[in-house]
């Protein structure tokens, strides 16, 4: 059976700050590693302080690399994104706060490239079929379906589909 090793304070301090330093981390990965090791909340909380007063954790910095990783790299959109950062504890208005650093017309960019893309994997059907195939997908991926059939049918028009 595995168990996890225990770390006093000083260990678990430092093996945070390797941790945090890797790469952005929020209050929840933290608190969360700390009762892994048989941490208290009592005494997490203290590490949890000396990490941010170190400013090795900071919920706006994370939530800010979430969403540009999430968007930039995986081409996640703003639904989907809100719901990993809820998932992970940070409140809504740092959520709703950190989402503008995501351009509108960048958003609609990347979606219709990964429209684009997934029409590339589709094989000849009928446009109704394709349609439904591409919004599926990018419903799934977490943009707003109002925003997704808007696209479609600007791609539509533009004779791609």
């Amino acid at each position: 059976m595995y168990r996890p090793k225990k770390y006093n304070f000083t260990e678990a301090l430092q093996r945070l700050r390797k941790y945090c330093a890797y790469q952005e981390r929020c209050h929840q990965e933290v608190k969360n590693k700390l009762y892994e090791w048989g941490f208290d909340s009592e005494d997490s909380g203290r590490v949890i302080v000396q990490l941010m007063e170190e400013r090795m954790i900071n919920e706006e910095r994370y939530a800010k690399a979430i969403i540009g990783g999430k968007f930039r790299q995986k081409g996640w959109g703003k639904i989907k994104i809100v719901q990993a950062l809820k998932a992970k504890g940070i409140v809504s208005n740092l959520i709703n706060y950190s989402m503008k650093e995501i351009d509108e017309a960048e958003y609609e960019k990347k979606l219709k490239g990964i429209l684009l893309k997934k029409l590339d994997l589709l094989k000849s059907e009928t446009l109704l079929v394709k349609k439904q195939k591409l919004a599926r997908f990018a419903i799934s991926k977490g943009y707003e379906s109002e925003m997704v059939w808007a696209a479609i049918n600007e791609l539509a028009e533009e004779g791609s589909l």
